[in-house]
């Protein structure tokens, strides 16, 4: 369990690390999160300790997103003041990938009807 945890937060330290340095313009946990990803490509399995980790953190996945609900009650007049703003962002975000979801499908679809 200890080997398992000190991947994930090696992943992410990584990840964090190269980010800033690089003055990426995303989050450092998501390219840790990629580099994991690569790592258990080449590894070709994830084994028991991080399986165990993983279906832990999953199980409580729902007490991550209080804090979260507690900054954004915390921020409603901030919230309230970019109503309109975060609104169209939500729709052009939202349709956005609406729009490239289907022509990935499509294109998907097209590769494989070839004979």
């Amino acid at each position: 369990m200890i080997r398992a945890l000190t991947l994930l937060f090696l992943c992410q330290l990584v990840g964090e690390t190269v980010v800033r340095a690089a003055g990426l313009p995303f989050p450092g946990p998501v390219l840790g999160m990629g580099l994991l990803f690569v790592g258990l490509l080449v590894y070709g399995r994830s084994g028991p300790d991080l399986d165990g980790v993983t279906d832990g953190i999953l199980r409580n996945l729902s007490l991550l997103f209080v804090p979260v609900a507690v900054g954004l009650v915390q921020q409603l007049g901030l919230i309230a003041e970019n109503a309109l703003a975060i609104g169209a962002a939500l729709i052009v975000s939202t349709v956005l990938t609406l729009i490239v979801t289907v022509a990935t499908f499509r294109a998907v679809a097209r590769l494989q009807a070839r004979p």
